[in-house]
């Protein structure tokens, strides 16, 4: 093996042009592949976790069937205490109870329908981006006031400023009608315009009061240190659920499948880039390894004569395709894992980002992650794509006569 390996060495460098432009090709890929693959990465890290923070966090207890029917009596029983609960035995600060409901909100002279959420104020700003989103007054800071924080266009629709009235009607948890005045302290802008237009919260008091919800609520949310822990967190949460209430935990691929189903379709574009890059280098593989059969025939003719068989010579010319593959995967992983490195660290910004970032409270950078997956994945597989294409004149020797290759010029 080792005066195989030797030799396999050697021969690439017969022609050291051919090789290194082969093996520049596929360096150049492994860059771009790490690259983009470690981009991509970071860009649904960012999508993921800003959406989440904006609305439904990483994982949510429930009553079962509640995500799907959304109805009014679908509740979690004594919502706050079991959040409290929760919060202390899983050690974690990020847990906020809710509760929500459909209502007709109206001003002076206009109605419009909002989904009305009672919220914990000093816990949703530690799982919600929306208290730091208010443009105009300020968000809810007392936990049983009758204030209301809306988005910008409901606002708009309904001719409202901060300082002025609301008046809420809807059904309560027990059949009765709903209704209550609400003072507007605060306008925020979501960056969504479904949320700016239906959204509107209360301090959960307040709601439950109105609501007739006693101290039941809908749901309590979690926001996980990062998207690895979910599945951990969901496991210890259902274990420490209370038996027999008709409780679940959902995760966020659940709560929002939308944004799940946008990023495997993101990715499968991406796939599609990828691959007619992989294709090129493998076909360069290709080009280079026939050439260097066809150039060795009479070679190959001679060595075969004298009893090499054609199995062991293909295998000669695998194995130099996999030494440049390799000379390639090492290269192309140390430069795109540097680059990478790199804007782990400093970001990297886009014309434009940054004041997209600053409207809709997203970071105006993109941020990097160095993992194995974002470095050998890509480079893994354009080695294997290349010892594929090296098959084909591989196999062309085995179809060679000896006699027939001795003769040839």
């Amino acid at each position: 093996m080792g005066l195989t390996l030797r030799l396999a060495w050697r021969n690439l460098w017969r022609h050291p042009r051919r090789t290194w432009l082969t093996t520049g090709a596929m360096i150049f890929s492994n860059v771009i592949l790490v690259f983009m693959i470690s981009m991509q990465v970071g860009m649904y890290e960012m999508m993921i976790d800003n959406s989440l923070r904006a609305s439904v966090g990483h994982l949510q207890v429930q009553a079962e069937g509640y995500n799907e029917e959304q109805k009014m009596r679908q509740t979690v029983p004594d919502v706050e205490r079991l959040a409290a609960d929760l919060q202390a035995s899983l050690g974690l600060d990020t847990v906020a109870p809710r509760a929500s409901a459909f209502a007709l909100a109206s001003s002076a002279d206009r109605s419009f329908g909002v989904q009305v959420v009672g919220v914990v104020p000093e816990a949703e700003t530690r799982v919600s981006s929306l208290p730091g989103l208010v443009q105009e007054g300020r968000f809810l800071d007392a936990p049983d006031a009758a204030e209301i924080v809306v988005g910008t266009v409901l606002a708009r629709n309904l001719r409202v400023g901060v300082g002025d009235e609301l008046t809420l009607m809807g059904s309560g948890l027990d059949g009765s009608i709903a209704a209550a005045i609400a003072t507007v302290v605060g306008i925020l802008d979501a960056g969504n315009p479904d949320m700016n237009r239906g959204l509107a919260e209360v301090p959960l008091a307040f709601f439950q009061d109105t609501f007739s919800m006693g101290s039941a609520g809908h749901s309590v949310v979690f926001l996980a240190p990062d998207l690895l822990r979910v599945s951990g967190l969901k496991s210890r949460i259902e274990s420490l659920l209370p038996a027999g209430e008709g409780l679940v935990v959902l995760d966020w691929e659940k709560l929002m499948p939308g944004l799940k189903q946008a990023i495997q379709a993101d990715m499968s574009s991406a796939a599609f880039m990828y691959l007619v890059l992989i294709v090129l280098v493998a076909f360069s593989v290709l080009n280079t390894q026939l050439m260097s059969v066809l150039e060795r025939t009479k070679e190959f003719g001679v060595v075969m004569s004298l009893g090499v068989s054609p199995g062991k010579l293909g295998r000669l010319v695998i194995l130099e395709t996999a030494l440049m593959g390799l000379v390639g995967l090492v290269v192309g992983v140390a430069i795109g894992g540097a680059v990478v490195g790199w804007f782990g660290i400093h970001g990297l910004a886009f014309p434009g980002l940054e004041e997209m970032a600053g409207q809709f409270n997203l970071p105006d950078r993109i941020y990097m992650k160095v993992t194995a997956t974002g470095l050998l994945f890509g480079p893994m597989i354009v080695l294997l794509a290349s010892l594929l294409a090296s098959v084909y004149p591989a196999a062309r020797l085995h179809w060679l006569d000896p006699v027939e290759a001795m003769r040839a010029a």
